[in-house]
């Protein structure tokens, strides 16, 4: 392992321009459960339901009830060694962009600018009748669901199944592994369109692709010039400080 991320450091030292791509493995370790594996929070609700457009409109009351323990486990949450990391190398200039599909705000949190929140950040809210955009304390959450003054529903904004991403992030998310020359994908499988498509074109465009996940994925041994496998709140730390070592940073 230690051989491995010495060569992924050598690579995004070389690289010009560095972008990256996280999921919910990033975040896991700050309490945060993934949808993927029986855990937590998704114990309780079955993701596809409770996080589809059609569920919410049907009965948004319902879906409600999922999105206030949700708020409460990401509110309560913090930056863990991963994150930490990626802001690292942000700091070093070797990452330029770094895209999530977290919407737990935590990579700012831990101090990195240049991110690109593919599927909406949850501490935003809009309604959707009049479209206005809420912080957490604009909102009254004592009946739920919450409305607007002009009556309309509010939902998180975030991107639930169903609904497109965002084209400003849409753009924003593909120039980035259009014009880099390395991405890490971090704690995600890079199974659900239409991030999945980052990595094949990052690749496509001659970028190197550094994987760290928990257990092989479909980039394993395809698409990811190195896998390193493990959590990444241990393997992130490590890899930033190889890259400093290099850059003498």
């Amino acid at each position: 392992m230690r051989e491995q991320i010495q060569r992924a450091a050598e690579m995004l030292a070389a690289a010009t321009r560095v972008a990256a791509l996280t999921g919910a493995g990033v975040s896991v370790e700050s309490g945060i459960p993934a949808f993927r594996g029986s855990q937590g929070l998704w114990e309780k609700y079955d993701p596809m339901d409770f996080a589809s457009i059609e569920s919410f409109r049907a009965d948004p009351g319902r879906v409600w009830g999922m999105l206030a323990e949700l708020d409460g486990v990401i509110s309560g949450a913090r930056p863990n060694a991963a994150h930490l990391a990626m802001a690292r190398l942000e700091a070093m200039g070797k990452l330029h962009t770094l895209v999530t599909q977290n919407i737990d705000g935590l990579h700012q949190a831990a101090g990195s600018a240049r991110v690109v929140e593919f599927h909406g950040n949850g501490a935003q809210f809009r309604c959707l009748s009049c479209h206005g955009l809420f912080e957490r304390d604009q909102v009254d959450f004592r009946a739920l669901p919450p409305r607007c003054q002009c009556g309309g529903l509010i939902k998180p904004d975030v991107v639930f199944f169903g609904e497109p991403i965002p084209e400003r992030q849409a753009m924003e998310a593909f120039n980035a592994a259009q014009n880099c020359q390395a991405m890490l994908v971090v704690g995600t499988s890079a199974v659900v369109a239409p991030a999945s498509m980052l990595p094949g074109l990052a690749k496509r465009h001659g970028a190197k692709i550094i994987e760290v996940n928990m257990e092989p994925t479909g980039l394993t041994g395809n698409l990811a010039d190195i896998s390193l496998m493990g959590g990444a709140g241990q393997i992130m730390p490590e890899l930033a400080e190889a890259v400093a070592r290099l850059l003498d940073a």
